[in-house]
């Protein structure tokens, strides 16, 4: 199995790239900075290392990358701080580096046009509704305040809408080609892989979090991509992941 990787010197995306490696899965990482992967990674000879900004590629390069692939995931987003300005990077473009990689993605499968669809596994956030309304949770005038505050001041927020609603509503299940998950973790902490749990509709207002490792973020990805059977569960839905215990809540 080989997987193209997007975001991998990020957070989550290192992790993906381990625990990738750890399953012996041979992987393509396109990455601006090459030099911020650890040598752990990149002296593992499954690693393929691709410098390049994702959006300066044309899709028929990034086709030609994704070739012989059977999964693409991302975990790219938007840096918080720029030069150690804490939330500069909020602000910075690219506003829709997420939803143009998501198209770019889209695109290139089509064009690879394989015989076998590519598995799509795309990053996102708890607090992006699912567009096809399955989620059950209500929204209170608090909450919808914040939300409209967020499209309108905050380009992250409004980036992760809009990729969510492109494969949802714009891909969808038609295309033949492509099978994706959008995995929406909630609040991200640091910690090992431990016991996680899935959920099919957001339970509680964004503001009031649940929490989940980061490192249970990129298994329940690494899950998705290598298992048959957790990906056909999940597929075309928007699965918020968490972690099983909660000591912050159970201590109140």
């Amino acid at each position: 199995m080989r997987v193209l990787v997007l975001g991998g010197s990020g957070n989550v995306g290192k992790l993906v790239l381990q625990q990738l490696l750890s399953r012996d899965i041979e992987v393509r990482a396109i990455v601006r900075a090459p030099e911020s992967l650890p040598s752990t990674l990149t002296a593992n000879p499954k690693l393929t290392v691709i410098k390049a900004n994702l959006l300066e590629l044309s899709v028929d390069n990034l086709a030609s990358h994704l070739t012989d692939c059977a999964a693409v995931t991302c975990t790219l987003g938007h840096g918080l701080s720029y030069k150690r300005i804490p939330a500069l990077g909020v602000w910075l473009n690219p506003h829709d580096l997420v939803v143009r990689a998501t198209k770019m993605v889209c695109d290139a499968i089509i064009k690879v046009q394989p015989t076998t669809p590519i598995r799509f596994v795309l990053l996102n956030t708890v607090g992006v509704f699912s567009p096809d309304g399955s989620d059950k949770h209500v929204r209170g005038g608090l909450e919808k305040g914040l939300v409209l505050f967020m499209k309108a001041v905050l380009p992250p927020y409004t980036d992760s809408v809009r990729s969510a609603e492109y494969i949802s509503t714009k891909v969808g299940a038609s295309e033949k080609s492509i099978e994706w998950t959008v995995v929406r973790p909630d609040s991200f902490i640091d910690g090992e892989v431990s016991e996680y749990k899935t959920l099919d509709s957001i339970q509680h207002p964004f503001y009031e979090p649940d929490y989940v490792t980061k490192a249970n973020i990129a298994h329940f990805v690494c899950e998705l991509v290598q298992n048959s059977e957790t990906f056909d569960k999940f597929k075309f839905k928007m699965p918020i992941i968490i972690d099983a215990h909660q000591p912050s809540k159970a201590s109140k």
